[in-house]
């Protein structure tokens, strides 16, 4: 008589083996109807899967992210299905999900089509509305190996070859389509209502340059179609905030062949990497850091001690000199190090805050590149903190709070929080491990902070936290980072002088804000679609005249902005003025400033903000300090495309 405990803590208790099914019917025929998958004692199983003792059960539907999981999984297999149906000669590959959706991979003679595309996507609506029941069966690994091999599946075979001997498959069907599965799965088809194939792309077989090509068809599905439409909406707004079309645009940088993954920055979009930098410069020296310069090539042997050469090597950029082999610095953390050693430190100077924006390069593989968010070039805005063990917690917490301040002031609330713990290959002890992850959720847990763990995800080095952001779309970016570091500072030889006059190893604390500036202007660009916040736009006022009568007073007007630190321009073109509006009005500046013969007689200016808010006139020194006030609030000035 197996009794189910469920979530709530409620129990149903049966006298005969039940399916994850049957509990569900027994709740309610609407849960049964729901219903698409189960957990029973912490695996997910189909909800056809039995229940023959004493267990506890969580019943899947579309309402929860592990659902809509099983949703995506099936689609996958509906996706492969309906390639089959229309290109029997078509061999599947792997179907896994993805964020946000799904994709299969298929060895095909030619590559497939949009209107292929449109097809598949028809063809897949129509077994969905067939509802074929969606069976499992067991199979050993060679049973499963040659039923593959004998309906033509050579790379579907080959993946199961490399599979241990003695382990047992299992193979999903629907209809006259049979896969292999970890699972769960849905029921049935006819759960599948709300998907779209997005595109199709080149993928090598098993990820490696040296194997065939394939072709890989993502798609995504959802629980609603409100769920799906909103997430298509979401797309066409990312594709409109593109930050490499928004860079042409608003001519901020380019990328070309000639430099692959390296940044060509122009004077608009310099000016917004000079800005932020500045802004952490300052930010730094008031959170008591010292700003410090380290070389860009290095003799490969102090990588070869930090262990970064040995984890590393392949994405390092290496040239010979002198007999001797040197790479370009991937990251900063050894230098910082050096700087340390040189004389003998005492407790007294710790925590020491060492800060650089470091150039770093990594030999990022061509396929991985996208625009300035995945570059090989970067600069970060990089400290290292060393410290006494017993200032782990003080320092993070500090960090923590500089963190926040920092994500406000460019517009960013409501952050997410992740532990990244020990992974497989690292270096240190285990108690150093354990001491290290300790410290770190207790600083996140003191400062009453959410946050999840992910097992395994550490630096090889160390336990790090990662904080991210969500934009306006929704989308997460990782850019915030600390880490703690017991084992390089001994690697590299540093050494404090410890209050009993005994040498001691210090901490290192790896930490970051921004990440990379280039990905965080990405970021910022994408957020804002290039209508950035007055303190960090690369122009924030431009004074146009009406006629030639005003033009040297509209210079002069700038001439005047520009000394008190503004980022001012004249347009003094002979063409109408409404003409010069809409033309920086598209070009998002924070503030259009008229001027006609009335201003050009009062020594005013006419103001309009980039939100359409018409501020009247005011004389230019008044224009100055509403201008300096909101830069100094790092407000930013809400853009509506319908009052410009």
């Amino acid at each position: 008589m197996p009794v189910i405990s469920l979530p709530d803590g409620s129990q149903r208790i049966f006298d005969h083996p039940v399916s994850v099914l049957d509990v569900a019917a027994d709740i309610g025929p609407g849960l049964a109807k729901a219903a698409l998958a189960g957990v029973v004692d912490g695996k997910e199983v189909d909800a056809s899967y039995t229940i023959e003792q004493d267990a506890q059960l969580a019943i899947l539907t579309d309402k929860s992210p592990e659902g809509i999981e099983v949703i995506r999984h099936s689609t996958a297999h509906l996706l492969a299905q309906a390639v089959k149906q229309l290109f029997p000669d078509a061999q599947v590959t792997i179907g896994p999900t993805i964020e946000d959706g799904f994709y299969y991979d298929f060895a095909y003679e030619r590559p497939f089509t949009q209107e292929d595309l449109t097809a598949i996507e028809k063809k897949m609506e129509v077994l969905a509305r067939a509802d074929y029941p969606v069976t499992r069966r067991v199979l050993s690994r060679d049973d499963a190996a040659a039923y593959f091999r004998g309906i033509g599946e050579a790379y579907k075979a080959e993946i199961i070859e490399s599979i241990p001997a003695d382990e047992e498959l299992s193979l999903y069907k629907q209809g006259d389509f049979e896969d292999l599965c970890r699972g769960p799965h849905v029921p049935s088809t006819g759960k599948l209502k709300f998907f779209k194939l997005m595109k199709v792309a080149g993928a090598y077989w098993r990820g490696d340059a040296r194997n065939e090509m394939l072709q890989r068809i993502y798609g995504t599905a959802w629980a609603s179609k409100k769920d799906l439409k909103a997430y298509l909406h979401r797309l066409e707004e990312a594709e409109k905030r593109d930050h490499r079309k928004l860079g042409k645009k608003f001519d901020l940088f380019h990328l070309q062949d000639e430099a692959p993954g390296m940044i060509f920055w122009h004077p608009k979009g310099w000016t917004i990497y000079k800005t932020i930098e500045t802004y952490m410069r300052r930010q730094q020296e008031l959170h008591g850091y010292q700003e410090i310069r380290t070389p860009q090539v290095v003799d490969l042997s102090l990588w070869e001690r930090s262990g970064h050469a040995d984890k590393f090597g392949d994405d390092m950029f290496m040239l010979d000199a002198d007999g001797r082999t040197f790479a370009v610095k991937p990251m900063n953390c050894p230098c910082h190090v050096q700087v340390f050693n040189q004389g003998l430190r005492s407790y007294r100077d710790l925590p020491l805050r060492l800060a650089e924006f470091g150039s770093c390069h990594r030999n990022e593989p061509s396929g991985s590149l996208h625009g300035i968010m995945r570059v090989r070039g970067f600069v970060q805005d990089d400290a290292h903190i060393f410290c006494t063990e017993e200032q782990i917690q003080s320092e993070v917490a500090a960090f923590i709070d500089f963190l926040h301040q920092v994500y406000r002031d460019f517009g960013f609330e409501g952050l997410i929080y992740k532990l990244s713990t020990r992974p497989e290959q690292r270096v240190g002890s285990d108690q150093d491990w354990d001491r290290a992850e300790q410290a770190l959720a207790d600083a996140l847990n003191a400062k009453d902070l959410p946050w999840d763990e992910l097992p395994g995800e550490g630096a090889f080095y160390g336990p790090k936290v990662e904080f991210s952001l969500k934009d306006c779309l929704g989308r997460v970016w990782q850019c915030g980072t600390i880490q703690v570091d017991f084992s390089m500072p001994g690697r590299l030889d540093a050494q404090y002088v410890a209050e009993d006059g005994s040498r001691q190893v210090p901490v290192m604390l790896h930490r970051a804000i921004l990440g990379s500036f280039e990905r965080f202007i990405g970021i910022l660009t994408e957020q804002y679609e290039g209508a950035f916040p007055t303190w960090l736009a690369p122009q924030q006022a431009v004074v146009m005249n009406i006629t030639d009568n005003q033009a040297e007073y509209a210079r002069s007007v700038e001439k005047t902005l520009v000394n008190k630190g503004f980022r001012a321009i004249a347009d003094v073109r002979n063409e109408k003025v409404g003409f010069k509006i809409r033309e920086h009005t598209l070009q998002k500046l924070p503030y259009l400033l008229v001027v006609g013969d009335k201003e050009l007689d009062s020594g005013t200016v006419s103001v309009r903000s980039l939100s359409g808010d018409n501020l009247g006139s005011m004389s230019v020194d008044a224009f100055a300090q509403h201008l300096a006030a909101e830069v100094e609030q790092k407000r930013a000035v809400p853009y509506d495309p319908k009052g410009s």
